[in-house]
């Protein structure tokens, strides 16, 4: 648990009026922004820098975080996404010597507002009935009124566009420039693991900016294109969704993840929506309709995509289905080279059992 320097207190108000009191860590200050809540009981930095959080605040569930101190290598981005974090025991305390800095300091210094010794289950719990919503989390001193009053202005996922938020500001290569195989990666909140996924394969990699057109991207006369993950509202996204209806028509292999997922669909006329309270977390059981097996996978996604469409559409084969409340969790197209799944295969933090969708990319691209 926290020591005395991290004991004063804090507040945190959901959208419907409950309430709950709990103690400060990290920055003291005020954090908005929609509520959700990840599972795993490891990882926490990197779902800390993971780019789809962005817009978010988490509540971790596990009992126990901080517990094996920060290290630099493992961040998914350049910096803390989440705009606040929810814990039962937030730790100062670590046991890895390899860490040079606990939780409470890499709060403090990124200016992370959290909340301690919250009852996470009985709030998770409450979360999944009622559905997500936005909160508010204070440890500056500020009466419940005047939080209620920000909490009002807090706008609502549904209908945000994050993604060009958070994506690179200019394009950037990684990877041996005469590598056999070049990708295009929109960036729409891509973490650095997908990106190691790719290079570590031998490819050549061009990260692009959100908004960048199909012509521009062309030029890197790519063998692959991949669209990445990222926050907010895919529905919002109508430009990138016109961008891969170009890079569909020139069936070069395709791969898409998370977000990546949604905008495929929507470039088909496959309805997304969002879902009651999302999948975050590193143990959800996915069935490969393909191979008949089941793989153990990391997820982070609070949008999906419409099961009615996507099964009624002609060009559009369901792969992958999700074994808790069957959500469509991978599609490929009949017709052209190209795949996603909504869960992430990279896998960190998480099991390894999806990374074979990488090798499936590269040998699209080969052949």
């Amino acid at each position: 648990m926290a020591d005395s320097s991290t004991t004063d207190r804090a507040i945190l108000i959901l959208e419907d009026g409950n309430t709950f009191y709990g103690k400060a860590f990290g920055q003291r200050g005020t954090a908005t922004g929609e509520i959700c809540f990840n599972t795993a009981m490891t990882g926490y930095q990197e779902v800390f820098t993971d780019p789809s959080y962005y817009g978010q605040i988490v509540i971790m569930n596990s009992v126990h975080i901080g517990n094996y101190g920060i290290i630099d290598s493992e961040v998914e981005s350049e910096f803390i996404q989440v705009r606040g974090i929810i814990g039962r025991n937030l730790e100062e305390r670590y046991s890895r010597f390899a860490s040079k800095e606990n939780l409470h300091e890499y709060f403090e210094r990124q200016n992370i507002v959290a909340i301690d010794e919250i009852d996470t289950r009985a709030l998770v719990i409450h979360i999944r009935e009622k559905g997500a919503m936005n909160c508010i989390i204070s440890s500056d001193g500020k009466s419940e009124e005047e939080l209620k009053d920000i909490l009002k202005q807090v706008p609502s996922m549904s209908g945000l566009e994050l993604a060009s938020t958070v994506s690179t500001e200019k394009e950037y290569t990684l990877g041996d420039e005469n590598a056999p195989i070049r990708i295009a990666v929109f960036d729409y909140g891509v973490k650095r693991n997908i990106l190691n996924c790719l290079t570590e394969r031998g490819a050549y990699v061009k990260v692009f900016n959100a908004k960048t057109s199909f012509e521009e991207a062309e030029k890197f006369n790519p063998h692959g294109y991949f669209v990445s993950n990222g926050p907010g509202d895919p529905g919002s996204m109508g430009y990138a969704v016109e961008n891969l209806k170009k890079i569909l028509s020139v069936k070069k292999p395709f791969f898409g993840i998370c977000l990546g997922q949604q905008l495929l669909a929507l470039a088909n006329d496959i309805p997304t929506f969002k879902m009651h309270h999302g999948h975050r977390g590193l143990n959800h059981p996915v069935k490969n309709l393909v191979t008949g097996k089941c793989e153990i996978t990391t997820q982070n996604h609070g949008f999906g995509i419409d099961p009615e469409a996507a099964k009624a559409h002609p060009n559009i084969t369901i792969t992958h289905i999700n074994l808790n409340d069957d959500s469509i969790e991978g599609i490929e197209l009949k017709d052209r080279p190209a795949f996603s799944v909504q869960y992430h295969p990279e896998s960190t933090p998480g099991p390894h059992d999806s990374r074979y969708l990488f090798d499936n990319f590269f040998e699209m691209m080969k052949n």
